[in-house]
C-alpha cells in the first residue's frame, strides 16, 4: 500500500523564557494507506505535539512532513489548510461539540467549513449508523453519553471523508465502558471503510487495537 503520511527527522523546539525544550527530537514515521497505527507514550513524550504537525495545526522547526505526497513545507498557508481539510479528519480527548446545536448539526458544519465536497449518496448515513448514533442525531451534547458525543465527534471528523483520521487520546475522558465501545468502533470504521487511522494514548490496553504500535519517550520513536 502506499505510504499515505510520512515525516522526516521531525524537530519542535520550543522556547521557555531562556530555555529551548524539543518536544520532538528528529521523529520520522512512515504510515501506509489502510493502516491504524497506535502510539503510545506517557505525557509528555511529545506524541501529541507529532499528532498536531501531522495534522498541519503547527510547524516543525526542523524536517519534513508529507501527506498524500504533498509536503507541508511548501504550501501556503490557505494550501496547507485546505489539505487538511481535503484529507485530514481530527478526534480530540474533548469533543469540542457546540452545545447549542443537536448531532447532526455538530456533523454538518464540518461540511460547511470545508465547502460541501461532495460525497456518495448514503455514505452519511451509512457513517452515522456504523457510528451507532443513528437515533441520536436530534440530541444536543448534554443529552449524550460521553461516548455518544466522542462518536459525534468522529462522526464530523470523518464526514467530508478524509483518506486519514488522527484521534488524540479519544479515550481519554471515557470511562472503560465507553472506551472501549469507541475503540471498537475506530476499529470497525479501519475494518469495514479501510480508513487510515493514527491514534495516540497513554494507555497500552487502547493501543493494542492497532495493526501496529509506535512507542514515544522524550520525544523520540523508542523500541518496545
Amino acid at each position: 500500500m502506499p505510504t499515505i503520511v510520512r515525516a522526516e527527522k521531525v524537530t519542535k523546539i520550543y522556547p521557555v523564557g531562556e530555555i529551548q525544550v524539543a518536544a520532538l527530537r528528529g521523529v520520522t514515521l512512515a504510515v501506509e494507506a489502510g493502516e491504524f497505527v497506535s502510539i503510545v507514550g506517557a505525557s509528555g513524550s511529545g506524541k501529541s505535539t507529532l499528532l498536531h504537525i501531522l495534522g498541519g495545526l503547527t510547524q516543525p522547526t526542523r524536517g519534513r512532513v508529507f501527506i498524500e505526497g504533498t509536503e507541508y513545507g511548501t504550501l501556503s498557508d490557505g494550501q496547507r489548510t485546505a489539505l487538511r481539510r481535503r484529507s485530514i479528519g481530527i478526534v480530540f480527548q474533548k469533543f469540542n461539540l457546540l452545545p447549542t446545536l443537536d448531532a447532526a448539526a455538530n456533523i454538518a458544519i464540518a461540511r460547511e467549513i470545508a465547502g460541501a465536497p461532495a460525497i456518495p449518496d448514503g455514505y452519511e448515513q451509512h457513517l452515522v449508523q456504523l457510528l451507532g448514533i443513528g437515533e441520536r442525531l436530534h440530541h444536543r451534547p448534554t443529552q449524550l453519553s460521553g461516548g455518544e458525543q466522542q462518536r459525534v465527534a468522529i462522526a464530523r471528523a470523518l464526514i467530508n471523508q478524509p483518506r486519514i483520521l488522527l484521534a488524540d487520546e479519544p479515550t481519554g475522558n471515557l470511562d472503560s465502558v465507553n472506551s472501549e465501545a469507541v475503540l471498537g468502533v475506530l476499529l470497525e470504521l479501519n475494518r469495514t471503510l479501510g480508513q487510515t487511522i493514527l491514534m495516540i494514548t497513554h494507555n497500552a490496553a487502547a493501543a493494542s487495537i492497532g495493526n501496529r504500535v509506535l512507542h514515544m519517550r522524550d520525544g523520540l520513536m523508542v523500541e518496545d
